[in-house]
């Protein structure tokens, strides 16, 4: 036995162990990203096919295998299909770019300015009950939403948010687009949150803040006009009743933080530990 195992162990090479990691990984990453979205339930359910597809042919269930193995052949199309804005997500994540960030070349002291402004604009408009809808561009590049709205290119001011804004403007129902330093457009249609487990209290606003998050990797700040409850939105999810402090210490970290050690989502999660989340 003893002989046995260290033939095994001398015939891994190093190029064994890569090609271990290299799967291990990919399949860690799959499964996350299986977690993260609808698919957890249907990945369940195409295990339960998987096996009795597999037992009807050891048993010798002709028929039965034959039918199913037909519905996996056309199941993998309807798949695609399906959950195309999932895959669409899932590929641009593994295509986005580690190594520019329109985030990281702000001046860190325009990044401040911007920063209160941004935050006395969504103090006045949460403490007037007007409604906002600001996007902060990521990495990914929202240029077909922006081609829904109205190109400003202005320096970032809470003048200028505010009036955007101001109920009765032309541009006041549609999502803000901040791309680096500028506020880039107003005005904008944002695809809307295809998850059902949403509380029904939220309305077009909040489902299109988070719909933008679930595909693409841009924060989302939200401004209720019911209530004036500041919310954020980041990786489909939506974290309600955040006061302005928080909002300040997250866009600065969004800014500032020019090693982003750790992901957005984690600091966002951990800026804003006690807040509530809607999905609860």
């Amino acid at each position: 036995m003893e002989t046995f195992f260290n033939n095994i162990i001398s015939s891994i090479g190093i190029t064994d162990v890569l090609d271990i990691l290299i799967v291990a990984f990919i399949v860690y990453k799959v499964l996350g990203f299986i977690r993260e979205t609808r698919a957890e339930q249907l990945a369940k359910g195409l295990l339960i096919l998987v096996i009795i597809t597999l037992a009807s042919k050891v048993l010798h269930l002709y028929t039965l295998n034959w039918i199913l193995s037909g519905v996996m052949t056309v199941g993998l199309v309807a798949l695609v299909v399906i959950f195309q804005p999932e895959l669409r997500r899932a590929l641009e994540h593994l295509g986005r770019s580690r190594f520019t960030n329109v985030l990281n070349g702000v001046d860190k002291e325009e990044a401040k300015r911007m920063v209160l402004e941004m935050v006395e604009a969504i103090e006045s408009m949460s403490s007037s009950r007007t409604g906002a809808l600001i996007v902060i561009e990521g990495e990914i590049t929202l240029n077909d939403i922006v081609e829904t709205g109205t190109v400003i290119d202005a320096n970032v001011s809470a003048e200028m948010i505010g009036n955007v804004f101001y109920e009765g403007a032309p541009l006041h129902d549609g999502a803000m687009i901040i791309r680096g330093d500028r506020l880039h457009a107003a005005g904008c249609v944002l695809p809307l949150t295809q998850n059902k487990q949403l509380s029904k209290e939220l309305g077009t606003r909040h489902r299109a803040g988070i719909g933008i998050t679930e595909n693409s990797d841009a924060m989302v700040i939200i401004v209720s006009e019911e209530t004036g409850v500041i919310s954020i939105a980041k990786n489909g999810n939506l974290i309600r009743f955040v006061d302005v402090k928080k909002i300040e210490k997250a866009l600065l970290e969004l800014y500032l933080d020019d090693e982003r050690k750790v992901s957005l989502t984690e600091r966002i999660n951990m800026l804003l530990r006690g807040g509530r989340n809607a999905k609860k």
